[in-house]
């Protein structure tokens, strides 16, 4: 009796991986991929956010650029006329150029925080805008799988385009 049962499964086992590679076809998987890099890059929104911060930051900008402009053309200055200068006029003009330049570098530094913290609102706006265009075109055309990763991927199966038409054409 043991015998027969075992048997059964066996058979049973057999009859069932025979049969899953022509369920496993009924059910293909479909994936896609999106490369964020190229979307971040191409698409009009994130166009749009690249003009609108360049555009907010452009004043501050030119502002730390003057004054490192004034700081370069006060040392070049203090470097010229330091043979001439008493010692107490030198050790003053020195202390003034490091505070000068503590200053630049302070601002330069408060510049670039600032311009980091607000290009990471803007992209996480048109990461969340992408990936809601990206979910829809997965919907849209029953894809199981899209991918934002990968070492390699078949051309055919980049939505990257598509996503950035829907993102560009989403306002």
């Amino acid at each position: 009796m043991q015998y027969f049962s075992r048997g059964l499964c066996l058979a049973t086992l057999a009859v069932a991986a025979l049969c899953a590679p022509v369920v496993h076809a009924q059910e293909a998987t479909r994936i896609g991929f999106v490369n964020i890099d190229r979307l971040l890059r191409e698409a009009t929104p994130a166009k749009a956010a690249q003009a609108k911060l360049e555009q907010e930051f452009a004043r501050r900008e030119k502002d730390i650029d003057a004054a490192g402009g004034a700081l370069k053309a006060a040392s070049e200055r203090f470097e010229r006329e330091a043979l001439t200068m008493s010692e107490s006029q030198r050790q003053t003009r020195q202390r003034q150029l490091l505070e000068q330049d503590r200053e630049f570098q302070r601002k330069r530094r408060e510049f670039q925080e600032d311009l980091n913290s607000r290009k990471q609102e803007e992209l996480q706006q048109i990461l969340d805008r992408a990936n809601r265009v990206v979910k829809q075109v997965a919907e849209a055309e029953k894809y199981d799988v899209i991918l934002q990763e990968a070492v390699y991927i078949n051309p055919r199966l980049d939505l990257t385009d598509k996503v950035i038409k829907a993102l560009s054409a989403s306002k």
